[in-house]
């Protein structure tokens, strides 16, 4: 009986330990599990911070290409304009150059023709025809005169020289036209010299 209680003693003190064991492996089994939740919630934290600061990183790399997609847009159209409007005045240079020329025409063509000579004649005659010709050729490039005697005086297209009392006439008209003024297309290239009444 002795051994009996021995052995029941034994197997007892076996099982307890056994039991103890147990419950060591399942607190450690426990422990493990949330230290394995703990990690995996920290690299969770730490994957999800990433991903929102990659995400963050790439709307910020978004919004740079599409500023520049607006720039390169903005660019290519200011390029466009200035080429267009180059083109559209690039007989500017020689049209000033010209109009001297013109100038000079009409103070000939002035000329009194009634006290010359034939000869004389002959050659005003030649003037008009060219001055006529150069005047066409200025219109077929869209270089028309700008239209001011006997209206009123307009500082965008006209240049007061002078002023004059004209009885009869309206102050701040313009009375006489010392130089002709030009337009190209719809750009003034040359304002016109004017009397205006006082």
């Amino acid at each position: 009986m002795e051994e009996e209680k021995k052995v029941e003693e034994t197997t007892e003190k076996e099982e307890n330990f056994q039991q103890e064991e147990r419950k060591e492996n399942i607190k450690e089994e426990n422990k493990d599990k949330k230290e394995k939740k703990l990690f995996k919630k920290n690299s969770d934290d730490k994957l999800l911070k990433e991903i929102e600061e990659l995400k963050n990183k790439n709307n910020e790399l978004l919004n740079k290409v599409l500023y520049s997609q607006a720039e390169f847009a903005n660019y290519r159209k200011r390029k466009e304009t200035e080429v267009s409007s180059m083109l559209k005045y690039s007989n500017m240079d020689l049209v000033l150059e010209l109009l001297p020329m013109v100038d000079n025409f009409e103070r000939a063509i002035k000329l009194d023709d009634t006290n010359l000579s034939d000869e004389l004649s002959k050659f005003l005659e030649g003037f008009k025809m060219i001055y006529t010709h150069l005047v066409e050729v200025l219109k077929k490039f869209e270089v028309t005169e700008i239209e001011c005697l006997n209206k009123p005086f307009d500082h965008n297209f006209e240049q007061a020289l002078m002023t004059t009392k004209v009885d009869g006439v309206d102050s701040g008209m313009v009375v006489e036209v010392l130089q002709k003024g030009y337009m190209l297309k719809d750009k003034m290239i040359r304002p016109a010299l004017v009397k205006v009444s006082e």
